[in-house]
């Protein structure tokens, strides 16, 4: 039988692949002895042995690849380490470009990758050549080379990390299933096998494309699903260097790699075949299932435009195995919501071999620190819905999902299966008035609006794309007039009780503890002061309060709330988002508009800004908060969904006097960029403080009672901030920010742009960013510095704002 299994363990970690491994490697890293890994079968025998072994490093955001290029700086030595060969060789990285708009993409990835501190060099079709002879080149405008890229023996790899675990202390028990998860008051107590019981106070699920089968065992949703993915191994004589860098033709769907003197050639189709999803059989280890030709047909066409020579080559052999492929191509992190101690870390979308080291390092310190070491959000568990771990839900989102890998990967590119799920009483409406929806969560919401003889369809580019002109209207309108926008995708919770004012004292940086009617904005905080929810908390009653955050922190934001209620308080949370239809009106003429919709005093002196008042509009009972999103006078209407439709058709009518526009979210994040507005999870993090944010005007630092995350603020009051956020306009009104791109003072490298859009009212684009110095952030270190922006491997000037370039003083929306 092998290993004895232990009776107690501090972690379980379940699962032998590339990731339970690492998980447990760095586990003993930071110290703990007490860790067991359990694999059903042997190490490697699930989707890790038949992987590519390709060791990128470049992923589509900076932080992702940072953890990316982790594994490159542990491959190298880990074979010295653990005495266990790997087969890792820093060969090089090509990715090649058959359009001008790939090249576009492929430089904006360079310029974040360099920031990154990954080695990278834009390159032409000749030097491409020199580094890949066997490649035709006619076809290509350029590419991108990652000198310290390279590859690896999935296999052996895995073995040495499993090596390197238990020199660290780890057992790890191979032939034993889980059969069960024990918990106790909502925490995990421990696993069930075929060979007996562990007591635990940590588990892990590293079960690859069985996760989701564990976190069923635990009552934990784990979303992903696995996907057939095609390779051969081609055997082209004496032409075939063990040197060759690996390559990447997405355009054409194909990679390759030199392995054991032969190349591998495997590809992403445009369309996926999910499977397992009815169950994975028991004995499947190192299974295989049954190639698909037209599969390979298809790639070996692109194969063959690419490198020619492929014509006189034998196949030696073809392998289709299944990998574990997410909704949103993202792999899976974190601490699961329904079940305290639980953590996942699986559903690498066929990058495991190159990322699951750096996600496990940073899982380990998650676990042993209490907190993820970076911002994670973008692969937290929690930003998934409960609905997204449905079997439909997966099966018709995974027929597009691994086909993304490889295509364009445009700016405000849209998923099109497994919609729609959740639609707003408006949406019908909406849909009549030509808008174009993107998805959030499953909410169909609309992004921009077409006019009238206008298909209401993304044209993709990375230039200004066909909806612009019409967001433009839509976002001076909001300036001058006033737009509507359908905001009822908010998350939205009661919090009731006894001692609701003085759980949300604690878990609140701001006073939430004033009259019935206000408004607060506020953030809850970490034990080191970073952001973790962002949101508003209106005082409904004594004992009541309404909290609104965004559609896409619902999971996270209910989770942190609920589980940090103080113990024995007399307080629930309870998600009432489903109850709600919202619409924000907002504009200078918003007032005037909605004066003659209901008979309530909407004055400044009756209705100031940060208030509530419940209103009557169209017979129905209506919550109006005055807040806004996007700089101007306005109100977000919290209408009973019943009454949604007869509402909405009121405002319509009336709206026609004061030139009322349908507007989208792309003109709500312009305009809301224009005021420096911060978006949770881009421009605030749990590793970002409200201070170095900027945001202290919505912090009572010395509040009393104290909460959650005041000392560590208290420690960065009076000091120079070695980090905070600025404004900066581009000088040049012709490129486009997106996000991601770095950020340059007097020529040297100091952050880069965590959210950016066009701002129309300027007329040229803003990014919100960090700008980071060592000796402190100060006012005089701002002004000193000349600033530039990389835009797609271009440095552009930029001015840097500390106050929001558009209405600084706020006084539009307080009139």
């Amino acid at each position: 039988m092998g290993t004895e299994l232990p009776k107690h363990a501090r972690v379980v970690i379940i699962g032998g692949g590339i990731t339970g491994c690492s998980v447990a490697y760095h586990l003993t890293k930071l110290g703990w002895r007490d860790v067991v890994l359990l694999e059903r079968h042997t190490l490697s025998s699930g989707t890790s042995w038949h992987a590519a072994g390709l060791v990128s490093q470049l992923r589509a955001t900076h932080v992702l690849t940072k953890l990316a290029s982790y594994a490159h700086q542990l491959y190298q030595r880990l074979e010295a380490e653990t005495g266990c060969p790997t087969g890792f060789r820093a060969t090089g990285g090509l990715t090649i470009a058959r359009t001008p708009e790939r090249m576009e993409e492929l430089k904006r990835g360079a310029s974040m990758a360099r920031a990154a501190g990954v080695q990278v060099s834009i390159i032409g079709p000749r030097e491409a050549g020199e580094l890949w002879p066997l490649m035709r080149t006619g076809d290509i405008v350029g590419a991108v080379y990652f000198p310290t890229d390279g590859v690896t023996h999935p296999g052996n790899t895995t073995l040495a990390l499993g090596e390197g675990a238990r020199r660290g202390g780890a057992v790890i028990c191979e032939g034993t299933k889980v059969t069960g998860i024990s918990t106790r008051r909502g925490a995990v107590s421990g696993v069930a096998t075929d060979r007996g019981d562990i007591s635990a106070e940590v588990v892990v699920d590293c079960g690859g494309m069985w996760a989701r089968e564990i976190g069923n065992l635990a009552g934990v949703s784990v979303p992903l699903c696995a996907a057939e993915h095609t390779y051969v191994l081609l055997h082209l004589p004496h032409a075939v260097r063990a040197d060759l860098p690996a390559l990447r033709d997405p355009d054409g769907l194909i990679y390759f790699r030199e392995r054991d003197g032969h190349l591998l050639m495997g590809g992403f189709g445009p369309v996926s075949k999910p499977w397992g999803l009815g169950g994975i059989p028991d004995d499947f280890a190192f299974g295989r299932l049954d190639p698909d030709p037209e599969q390979i047909r298809l790639f070996m066409d692109g194969a063959g435009v690419r490198v020619p020579a492929l014509e006189r080559a034998e196949i030696v052999e073809a392998l289709n195995g299944p990998e574990s492929f997410t909704p949103d191509v993202r792999f899976i992190l974190g601490e699961a919501p329904e079940l305290r101690n639980f953590f996942v870390a699986a559903g690498f979308n066929s990058t495991g071999i190159a990322s699951a080291p750096g996600a496990a390092a940073a899982l380990a310190h998650w676990i042993v620190e209490g907190a993820p070491p970076v911002n994670l959000w973008d692969v937290d568990i929690r930003r998934f819905s409960k609905f997204q771990g449905s079997v439909p839900y997966l099966r018709d989102r995974t027929v597009e999902s691994l086909g993304l890998l490889y295509a364009t990967h445009w700016p405000f590119r849209q998923v099109e299966t497994a919609r729609p799920a959740r639609r707003s009483a408006f949406h019908d409406r909406l849909v009549a008035r030509g808008a174009c929806f993107g998805v959030v969560s499953g909410w169909e919401r609309p992004n921009w609006y077409a006019p009238p003889g206008v298909e209401p369809k993304y044209a993709y580019s990375f230039g200004r794309q066909n909806w612009f002109p019409y967001a433009a209207e839509e976002h001076l309108a909001v300036r001058e007039s006033v737009g509507l926008f359908d905001q009822s995708s908010f998350a939205k919770f009661l919090l009731q009780g006894r001692d609701a004012e003085t759980a949300l004292q604690r878990l609140c940086a701001n006073d939430v503890g004033g009259p019935v009617g206000r408004v607060v904005y506020t953030s809850m905080l970490n034990e080191r002061g970073g952001v973790e929810c962002d949101l508003t908390v209106t005082r409904m009653a004594e004992d009541r309060y309404f909290i609104v955050t965004a559609a896409a922190a619902a999971t996270h934001d209910y989770h942190w709330i609920e589980a940090h209620i103080p113990a024995g308080a007399s307080a629930v949370v309870t998600d009432v988002t489903s109850a709600f239809a919202v619409l924000g009106v907002m504009g200078p003429e918003s007032r005037r508009l909605l004066s003659r919709s209901t008979d309530a005093d909407l004055s400044n002196d009756a209705f100031p800004f940060a208030s509530f008042r419940e209103i009557s509009i169209a017979y129905a009972p209506v919550w109006a908060l005055r807040i806004t999103y996007v700089g101007e006078l306005g109100w977000e209407l919290y209408i009973p969904s019943e009454y949604a439709a007869g509402v909405y058709d009121a405002l319509i009518a009336i709206g026609a006097d004061f030139g009322l526009r349908h507007a989208g979210y792309h003109a709500m994040d312009s305009l809301r960029c224009e005021k420096g507005y911060r978006a949770w999870g881009a421009d605030l993090t749990p590793q970002d403080t409200p201070l170095q944010a900027g945001l202290g005007f919505a912090v009572k630092v010395n509040k009393e009672p104290g909460f959650i995350g005041q000392d560590a603020l208290l420690s960065q009051v009076g000091r120079p901030l070695r980090r905070r956020m600025v404004v900066l306009t581009m000088n040049d009104p012709a490129p486009l920010l997106f996000g991601e791109e770095p950020i340059y003072r007097n020529g040297a490298l100091v952050g880069h742009v965590t959210s950016g859009a066009y701002g129309h009212t300027l007329g040229r684009s803003v990014g919100l960013g960090y700008i980071e110095e060592n000796d402190g952030v100060t006012p005089s270190f701002l002004a000193s510095g000349r600033y530039e922006i990389e835009v797609a491997a271009k440095h552009f000037e930029a001015t840097l704002h500390l106050r929001p370039p558009y209405d600084p003083a706020g006084v539009r929306v307080r009139a």
